[in-house]
Protein backbone atom coordinates (compact mmCIF):
# COMPACT_ATOMS: atom_id res chain seq x y z
CA UNK A 1 0.00 0.00 0.00
CA UNK A 2 1.13 3.35 -0.87
CA UNK A 3 1.89 6.49 1.24
CA UNK A 4 -0.75 8.43 -0.96
CA UNK A 5 -3.73 5.73 0.17
CA UNK A 6 -2.88 6.05 3.71
CA UNK A 7 -3.19 9.12 3.40
CA UNK A 8 -6.48 11.07 5.18
CA UNK A 9 -8.63 11.51 1.58
CA UNK A 10 -11.69 13.43 3.94
CA UNK A 11 -11.63 15.40 7.08
CA UNK A 12 -15.28 14.85 8.73
CA UNK A 13 -16.54 17.13 11.41
CA UNK A 14 -19.14 15.42 13.60
CA UNK A 15 -20.84 16.46 16.80
CA UNK A 16 -20.86 12.97 18.37
CA UNK A 17 -18.63 9.74 18.33
CA UNK A 18 -19.59 6.42 17.15
CA UNK A 19 -22.69 5.68 19.88
CA UNK A 20 -24.28 8.90 18.80
CA UNK A 21 -26.88 7.50 16.21
CA UNK A 22 -26.70 10.36 13.54
CA UNK A 23 -22.98 10.47 12.97
CA UNK A 24 -23.12 6.63 13.62
CA UNK A 25 -25.27 5.84 10.82
CA UNK A 26 -24.35 9.81 8.51
CA UNK A 27 -20.54 9.15 9.01
CA UNK A 28 -18.40 6.37 10.66
CA UNK A 29 -21.10 4.07 9.49
CA UNK A 30 -20.19 5.19 5.29
CA UNK A 31 -16.43 5.43 6.21
CA UNK A 32 -16.05 1.89 7.36
CA UNK A 33 -18.38 0.19 4.63
CA UNK A 34 -16.15 1.91 2.15
CA UNK A 35 -13.01 1.70 3.71
CA UNK A 36 -12.04 5.35 3.70
CA UNK A 37 -9.30 7.07 5.52
CA UNK A 38 -9.68 10.06 7.71
CA UNK A 39 -9.53 12.31 10.21
CA UNK A 40 -12.43 12.76 12.27
CA UNK A 41 -13.16 15.17 14.79
CA UNK A 42 -16.09 14.52 17.07
CA UNK A 43 -16.25 17.06 19.35
CA UNK A 44 -15.94 14.52 22.86
CA UNK A 45 -16.43 11.57 21.01
CA UNK A 46 -19.38 11.12 22.89
CA UNK A 47 -23.07 9.76 22.36
CA UNK A 48 -24.84 13.25 23.07
CA UNK A 49 -23.81 16.65 23.52
CA UNK A 50 -26.67 17.61 26.25
CA UNK A 51 -26.03 19.97 29.05
CA UNK A 52 -25.15 17.62 31.52
CA UNK A 53 -22.08 15.51 29.25
CA UNK A 54 -20.91 18.81 28.56
CA UNK A 55 -20.66 19.76 32.39
CA UNK A 56 -18.92 16.44 33.09
CA UNK A 57 -16.76 17.01 30.52
CA UNK A 58 -15.76 20.72 30.89
CA UNK A 59 -11.98 20.28 30.16
CA UNK A 60 -12.56 18.05 26.79
CA UNK A 61 -15.17 20.86 26.01
CA UNK A 62 -12.47 23.37 25.75
CA UNK A 63 -10.08 20.78 24.22
CA UNK A 64 -12.62 20.33 21.24
CA UNK A 65 -13.31 23.56 21.05
CA UNK A 66 -9.72 24.47 20.15
CA UNK A 67 -9.18 21.64 17.79
CA UNK A 68 -12.49 23.03 15.71
CA UNK A 69 -11.23 26.29 15.78
CA UNK A 70 -8.00 25.43 14.73
CA UNK A 71 -9.40 23.64 12.14
CA UNK A 72 -11.20 26.17 10.94
CA UNK A 73 -8.13 28.64 9.90
CA UNK A 74 -6.71 25.69 7.89
CA UNK A 75 -7.28 24.93 4.00
CA UNK A 76 -8.98 21.55 4.04
CA UNK A 77 -9.11 19.87 0.52
CA UNK A 78 -12.54 17.93 1.30
CA UNK A 79 -14.86 18.27 4.57
CA UNK A 80 -17.80 16.48 5.38
CA UNK A 81 -20.13 18.59 8.27
CA UNK A 82 -22.63 16.78 9.57
CA UNK A 83 -25.07 18.63 11.64
CA UNK A 84 -22.97 21.21 13.40
CA UNK A 85 -19.12 21.65 14.33
CA UNK A 86 -19.97 22.43 17.99
CA UNK A 87 -23.36 22.47 20.38
CA UNK A 88 -21.78 25.55 21.90
CA UNK A 89 -21.28 27.86 18.63
CA UNK A 90 -24.42 29.93 17.00
CA UNK A 91 -23.30 29.52 13.23
CA UNK A 92 -19.84 31.42 12.88
CA UNK A 93 -17.96 28.59 13.48
CA UNK A 94 -19.70 26.37 10.67
CA UNK A 95 -19.24 29.03 8.44
CA UNK A 96 -15.58 29.57 8.76
CA UNK A 97 -15.15 25.52 8.46
CA UNK A 98 -17.04 25.78 5.40
CA UNK A 99 -15.58 28.74 3.80
CA UNK A 100 -12.13 27.18 4.84
CA UNK A 101 -12.47 23.98 2.33
CA UNK A 102 -11.56 23.55 -1.17
CA UNK A 103 -14.82 21.33 -1.21
CA UNK A 104 -17.35 21.86 2.05
CA UNK A 105 -20.13 19.06 2.07
CA UNK A 106 -22.57 19.57 4.42
CA UNK A 107 -24.65 16.74 5.38
CA UNK A 108 -28.07 16.61 7.79
CA UNK A 109 -30.40 13.83 8.35
CA UNK A 110 -32.72 15.52 10.72
CA UNK A 111 -35.06 18.96 10.33
CA UNK A 112 -32.33 21.51 11.84
CA UNK A 113 -33.60 24.25 10.53
CA UNK A 114 -37.46 24.03 12.43
CA UNK A 115 -35.64 22.49 15.51
CA UNK A 116 -36.43 24.92 18.29
CA UNK A 117 -36.24 22.61 21.38
CA UNK A 118 -33.89 21.82 24.06
CA UNK A 119 -33.31 23.23 27.20
CA UNK A 120 -31.14 26.78 28.15
CA UNK A 121 -27.88 26.18 26.28
CA UNK A 122 -30.10 25.54 23.25
CA UNK A 123 -31.60 28.84 23.66
CA UNK A 124 -28.29 30.40 23.64
CA UNK A 125 -26.65 28.23 20.79
CA UNK A 126 -29.41 27.37 18.60
CA UNK A 127 -29.82 25.02 16.19
CA UNK A 128 -31.45 26.36 13.28
CA UNK A 129 -29.05 29.47 12.56
CA UNK A 130 -26.40 27.08 12.58
CA UNK A 131 -28.28 25.14 9.90
CA UNK A 132 -28.91 28.08 7.82
CA UNK A 133 -25.13 29.24 7.84
CA UNK A 134 -23.60 25.59 6.84
CA UNK A 135 -26.04 25.04 4.01
CA UNK A 136 -25.75 28.59 2.58
CA UNK A 137 -22.02 28.25 2.56
CA UNK A 138 -21.85 24.83 1.58
CA UNK A 139 -20.66 23.92 -1.92
CA UNK A 140 -22.97 20.73 -1.98
CA UNK A 141 -25.02 19.69 0.73
CA UNK A 142 -26.33 16.08 1.45
CA UNK A 143 -29.80 15.78 2.56
CA UNK A 144 -31.49 12.81 3.91
CA UNK A 145 -34.46 13.17 2.58
CA UNK A 146 -36.84 15.16 -0.35
CA UNK A 147 -38.23 17.33 2.58
CA UNK A 148 -34.30 18.62 4.00
CA UNK A 149 -33.77 18.64 -0.01
CA UNK A 150 -36.38 21.03 -0.65
CA UNK A 151 -36.05 23.13 1.90
CA UNK A 152 -31.51 23.10 1.55
CA UNK A 153 -32.69 24.12 -2.52
CA UNK A 154 -33.97 27.13 -1.10
CA UNK A 155 -29.96 27.97 -0.08
CA UNK A 156 -27.83 26.35 -2.11
CA UNK A 157 -27.94 25.44 -6.07
CA UNK A 158 -26.34 22.03 -4.99
CA UNK A 159 -27.85 19.44 -3.09
CA UNK A 160 -28.01 15.85 -3.80
CA UNK A 161 -30.25 13.26 -1.56
CA UNK A 162 -29.33 10.17 0.06
CA UNK A 163 -30.92 8.22 2.41
CA UNK A 164 -29.80 6.97 5.52
CA UNK A 165 -28.64 3.21 4.47
CA UNK A 166 -27.59 -0.07 6.33
CA UNK A 167 -25.49 -2.67 5.59
CA UNK A 168 -28.33 -5.56 5.42
CA UNK A 169 -25.64 -8.27 6.13
CA UNK A 170 -24.91 -6.92 9.45
CA UNK A 171 -28.83 -7.39 10.70
CA UNK A 172 -29.42 -10.60 11.94
CA UNK A 173 -32.40 -11.66 9.56
CA UNK A 174 -35.33 -13.15 11.73
CA UNK A 175 -35.76 -16.73 11.43
CA UNK A 176 -39.25 -17.48 12.94
CA UNK A 177 -42.50 -15.76 12.50
CA UNK A 178 -44.65 -17.96 14.77
CA UNK A 179 -45.98 -15.49 17.40
CA UNK A 180 -44.47 -15.60 20.90
CA UNK A 181 -46.55 -16.38 23.63
CA UNK A 182 -47.53 -13.58 24.67
CA UNK A 183 -46.79 -11.56 21.11
CA UNK A 184 -43.59 -9.43 21.28
CA UNK A 185 -43.69 -5.78 20.00
CA UNK A 186 -40.19 -4.05 19.85
CA UNK A 187 -39.41 -0.57 19.44
CA UNK A 188 -35.79 0.76 19.08
CA UNK A 189 -35.03 4.46 19.50
CA UNK A 190 -33.06 7.35 21.81
CA UNK A 191 -34.57 8.58 25.01
CA UNK A 192 -35.51 11.68 23.09
CA UNK A 193 -38.05 9.95 21.01
CA UNK A 194 -39.92 7.91 23.41
CA UNK A 195 -42.50 10.63 23.64
CA UNK A 196 -43.58 9.11 20.46
CA UNK A 197 -44.83 6.08 22.19
CA UNK A 198 -47.41 8.10 24.09
CA UNK A 199 -49.64 9.31 20.83
CA UNK A 200 -50.33 5.19 20.95
CA UNK A 201 -51.01 4.82 24.08
CA UNK A 202 -54.63 3.90 23.71
CA UNK A 203 -54.07 1.34 21.10
CA UNK A 204 -51.18 -0.47 22.47
CA UNK A 205 -53.09 -0.64 26.30
CA UNK A 206 -56.18 -2.15 24.46
CA UNK A 207 -53.98 -4.45 22.59
CA UNK A 208 -52.35 -5.58 25.64
CA UNK A 209 -55.12 -5.86 27.13
CA UNK A 210 -56.56 -8.64 24.70
CA UNK A 211 -53.75 -10.27 23.68
CA UNK A 212 -51.47 -10.05 26.55
CA UNK A 213 -48.50 -8.40 24.13
CA UNK A 214 -45.81 -6.99 25.84
CA UNK A 215 -43.58 -4.18 24.49
CA UNK A 216 -39.21 -4.44 24.48
CA UNK A 217 -38.36 -0.72 24.39
CA UNK A 218 -34.44 -0.61 23.29
CA UNK A 219 -33.38 2.71 24.92
CA UNK A 220 -30.73 4.38 26.93
CA UNK A 221 -33.14 5.71 29.35
CA UNK A 222 -35.14 4.37 32.35
CA UNK A 223 -38.12 7.07 33.35
CA UNK A 224 -41.40 6.42 33.05
CA UNK A 225 -44.08 5.97 30.08
CA UNK A 226 -47.47 6.74 32.61
CA UNK A 227 -49.78 3.87 31.57
CA UNK A 228 -47.74 1.83 29.31
CA UNK A 229 -45.15 0.86 31.59
CA UNK A 230 -47.62 -1.77 32.65
CA UNK A 231 -46.61 -3.78 29.22
CA UNK A 232 -43.09 -2.34 28.87
CA UNK A 233 -39.49 -4.50 29.12
CA UNK A 234 -36.88 -2.40 29.26
CA UNK A 235 -33.40 -3.40 27.51
CA UNK A 236 -30.59 -0.85 27.39
CA UNK A 237 -29.72 -0.20 24.09
CA UNK A 238 -26.19 -1.89 22.79
CA UNK A 239 -24.84 -1.95 19.27
CA UNK A 240 -23.62 -5.70 19.66
CA UNK A 241 -27.27 -6.63 21.07
CA UNK A 242 -29.90 -4.92 18.88
CA UNK A 243 -29.76 -7.44 16.30
CA UNK A 244 -30.49 -9.89 18.56
CA UNK A 245 -33.10 -8.55 20.22
CA UNK A 246 -35.23 -7.25 16.77
CA UNK A 247 -34.87 -10.83 15.27
CA UNK A 248 -36.24 -12.27 18.07
CA UNK A 249 -39.67 -9.86 18.34
CA UNK A 250 -42.77 -10.63 16.52
CA UNK A 251 -43.82 -6.95 15.00
CA UNK A 252 -41.73 -3.33 15.16
CA UNK A 253 -43.37 -0.07 15.88
CA UNK A 254 -42.30 3.14 14.72
CA UNK A 255 -45.00 6.35 15.92
CA UNK A 256 -44.03 9.43 14.81
CA UNK A 257 -46.05 13.11 15.53
CA UNK A 258 -46.99 14.65 12.06
CA UNK A 259 -45.41 17.88 12.72
CA UNK A 260 -42.85 20.01 10.65
CA UNK A 261 -39.48 18.41 12.11
CA UNK A 262 -40.49 14.84 12.53
CA UNK A 263 -41.45 15.18 8.97
CA UNK A 264 -37.59 15.66 8.10
CA UNK A 265 -36.86 12.34 9.68
CA UNK A 266 -35.31 9.95 7.55
CA UNK A 267 -36.93 6.41 8.55
CA UNK A 268 -33.93 4.83 9.87
CA UNK A 269 -35.72 3.32 12.93
CA UNK A 270 -37.96 1.24 10.41
CA UNK A 271 -35.30 0.84 7.75
CA UNK A 272 -33.25 -0.88 10.70
CA UNK A 273 -36.37 -3.05 11.09
CA UNK A 274 -37.13 -4.12 7.83
CA UNK A 275 -33.52 -4.76 7.41
CA UNK A 276 -34.17 -7.64 9.67
CA UNK A 277 -37.24 -9.02 8.09
CA UNK A 278 -39.50 -7.50 10.73
CA UNK A 279 -43.18 -7.03 9.78
CA UNK A 280 -43.37 -3.23 10.35
CA UNK A 281 -46.28 -0.63 11.67
CA UNK A 282 -45.42 3.44 11.79
CA UNK A 283 -46.80 5.98 11.44
CA UNK A 284 -46.71 7.64 7.32
CA UNK A 285 -44.99 10.76 7.98
CA UNK A 286 -42.44 12.16 5.95
CA UNK A 287 -39.77 9.84 4.29
CA UNK A 288 -41.63 7.25 6.61
CA UNK A 289 -44.23 6.97 4.34
CA UNK A 290 -42.46 5.93 1.29
CA UNK A 291 -40.43 3.35 2.84
CA UNK A 292 -43.60 1.81 4.61
CA UNK A 293 -44.72 1.30 0.85
CA UNK A 294 -42.02 0.13 0.21
CA UNK A 295 -41.67 -2.76 3.15
CA UNK A 296 -45.34 -3.45 2.59
CA UNK A 297 -45.85 -2.18 6.00
CA UNK A 298 -48.73 -0.75 7.71
CA UNK A 299 -49.20 3.02 7.96
CA UNK A 300 -52.12 3.88 9.97
CA UNK A 301 -52.55 7.41 11.18
CA UNK A 302 -55.40 6.97 13.88
CA UNK A 303 -55.65 5.10 16.64
CA UNK A 304 -58.51 2.43 15.81
CA UNK A 305 -56.21 2.17 12.20
CA UNK A 306 -52.65 1.35 14.99
CA UNK A 307 -55.55 -1.38 16.68
CA UNK A 308 -56.48 -3.36 12.93
CA UNK A 309 -53.11 -3.15 12.31
CA UNK A 310 -51.88 -5.01 15.42
CA UNK A 311 -54.71 -7.45 14.88
CA UNK A 312 -54.27 -7.93 11.55
CA UNK A 313 -50.16 -8.95 12.01
CA UNK A 314 -51.58 -11.09 14.89
CA UNK A 315 -54.27 -12.77 13.15
CA UNK A 316 -52.28 -13.67 10.04
CA UNK A 317 -50.71 -17.12 9.13
CA UNK A 318 -47.03 -17.23 10.27
CA UNK A 319 -46.02 -17.63 6.53
CA UNK A 320 -47.96 -14.69 5.43
CA UNK A 321 -45.44 -12.69 8.01
CA UNK A 322 -42.34 -14.49 6.93
CA UNK A 323 -43.52 -13.17 3.24
CA UNK A 324 -43.85 -9.25 4.00
CA UNK A 325 -41.03 -9.57 6.79
CA UNK A 326 -38.61 -11.09 3.28
CA UNK A 327 -39.70 -8.46 1.28
CA UNK A 328 -38.96 -5.88 3.59
CA UNK A 329 -35.14 -7.11 3.75
CA UNK A 330 -35.27 -6.97 -0.33
CA UNK A 331 -36.53 -3.91 -0.57
CA UNK A 332 -34.05 -2.54 2.04
CA UNK A 333 -31.02 -3.69 -0.26
CA UNK A 334 -32.19 -2.33 -3.02
CA UNK A 335 -33.31 0.69 -1.49
CA UNK A 336 -31.79 1.54 1.55
CA UNK A 337 -27.74 -0.42 1.10
CA UNK A 338 -24.41 1.09 1.34
CA UNK A 339 -24.19 -0.61 -2.23
CA UNK A 340 -27.15 0.85 -3.60
CA UNK A 341 -26.29 4.41 -3.12
CA UNK A 342 -22.02 4.13 -2.53
CA UNK A 343 -21.06 5.42 -6.07
CA UNK A 344 -23.44 8.80 -5.26
CA UNK A 345 -21.70 9.36 -1.65
CA UNK A 346 -18.38 8.96 -2.66
CA UNK A 347 -19.26 11.43 -5.36
CA UNK A 348 -21.27 13.73 -2.96
CA UNK A 349 -18.12 14.08 -0.86
CA UNK A 350 -15.45 14.21 -3.77
CA UNK A 351 -14.13 10.96 -3.30
CA UNK A 352 -15.10 9.56 -7.15
CA UNK A 353 -11.53 9.19 -8.08
CA UNK A 354 -10.72 6.75 -5.14
CA UNK A 355 -13.82 4.55 -5.54
CA UNK A 356 -11.84 2.79 -8.19
CA UNK A 357 -9.39 1.50 -5.66
CA UNK A 358 -11.71 -0.27 -3.56
CA UNK A 359 -11.93 -0.59 -0.11
CA UNK A 360 -9.18 -3.16 0.61
CA UNK A 361 -6.86 -0.55 -0.71
CA UNK A 362 -7.50 2.67 1.14
CA UNK A 363 -7.31 1.46 4.72
CA UNK A 364 -8.99 3.11 7.85
CA UNK A 365 -7.45 5.75 10.22
CA UNK A 366 -10.05 7.37 11.77
CA UNK A 367 -8.37 10.04 14.53
CA UNK A 368 -10.77 10.82 17.52
CA UNK A 369 -10.19 14.41 18.88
Amino acid sequence: MTEAFRAPVLTAVTPYGPDGASSRVRVYDWMRWLGVTANVYDYLGAANASPGTLLRNAAKVRQAEGHVRKLASRRIPRLLLHREASPLSRGGLERRLMTAAELAVYDFDDALQWDDGGGLHRRVAPKPPKCHAAVRSADRVIAGNDTLADWATGLCPDVVVIPSCVDPAKYQRKTSYSLADPPLLIWVGSPSTERYLRLISTPLLDFHRRSGARLRLVSGADASLGPLDVMIDRVQWRRDRVGGLLAGADIAIAPLADGPYERGKCAYKIIEYAATGLPVIGSPVGANELALKRFGGYGPSVHDDWSDALDSLVSMSANARRKMGEAARRAVEEHYSFSSWSIAWTDAVGLGDFRARGPDQMGIEDRLF
